[in-house]
């Protein structure tokens, strides 16, 4: 029969205790902060903008119709066209007319241009609204320039002299000298041109093709005023 060699008790490893494995106090502090965290982030970011890092362009370039504006200069808004005949007479004095003495009658026909000065317009003068849809523009009073005679268009009507005046042509070799009627004549059409309609011609054309350049660049409205001429009153 089989012999006992020894007796221990077997222990019951379905009963035998495990040790205990502690955890850091550094880890149980993190994960508590972080679950502090996460409700307070989602309220935070319940009020932040979708891309609170993104970027904004803001366009600090000088406005177009300024630049157009100064470009111009000189903006030749109306054109009139003049006649006038001046009627010179000299007379002899003591002396018959057909002995001495000359009348000319003489036409003239010239053209001047009513303009508008951009050379002094600045931003100051340019106001244009915050979201450049419109714009007033303050200009100085269109000035006439100085006639053009055109000589195709211009001749001697009638010219009368004396005897005196038609032998001192006939021995000399001079020519006949016309400035003074030219002269004449052109102060003449300059008197015409300040009498006529010419200003008012050139402000509407300015107005026109100012309104047009400014909707060409995106501006709709315009208003466009003109200083009062050198020495009228007001």
């Amino acid at each position: 029969m089989p012999t006992l060699l020894s007796s221990r008790p077997v222990p019951d490893v379905r009963t035998a205790p495990r040790p205990r494995r502690r955890v850091p106090l550094r880890l149980l502090a993190a994960g508590a902060g972080l679950a502090v965290l996460v409700p307070v982030g989602m309220k935070v970011a319940s009020w932040l903008p979708d891309e609170p890092f993104g970027q904004e362009v803001v366009d600090r370039s000088t406005t177009p119709l300024v630049l157009a504006l100064q470009d111009l200069h000189e903006y030749h808004a109306a054109t009139g066209t003049f006649q006038v005949v001046v009627d010179r007479e000299l007379d002899t004095r003591y002396v018959p007319a057909v002995i001495s003495g000359e009348r000319v009658e003489f036409l003239a026909t010239g053209t001047a241009d009513a303009s508008v000065d951009f050379t002094g317009l600045d931003a100051g003068r340019v106001a244009l609204s915050a979201d450049g849809t419109s714009a007033t523009i303050e200009l100085p009073a269109p000035r006439v320039g100085e006639v053009r005679i055109d000589p195709e268009q211009s001749h001697v009507l009638d010219r009368d002299r004396g005897l005196v005046e038609r032998l001192g042509d006939a021995l000399g070799d001079n020519p006949v000298d016309d400035s003074e009627l030219y002269a004449l004549a052109e102060d003449r059409l300059a008197a015409a041109a300040e009498e006529s309609d010419l200003r008012e011609r050139a402000e509407t054309n300015t107005r026109a093709m100012l309104t047009g350049l400014a909707r060409s660049l995106g501006v709709d409205e315009v208003e466009v005023s003109f200083a009062e001429p050198d020495g009228s009153a007001g």
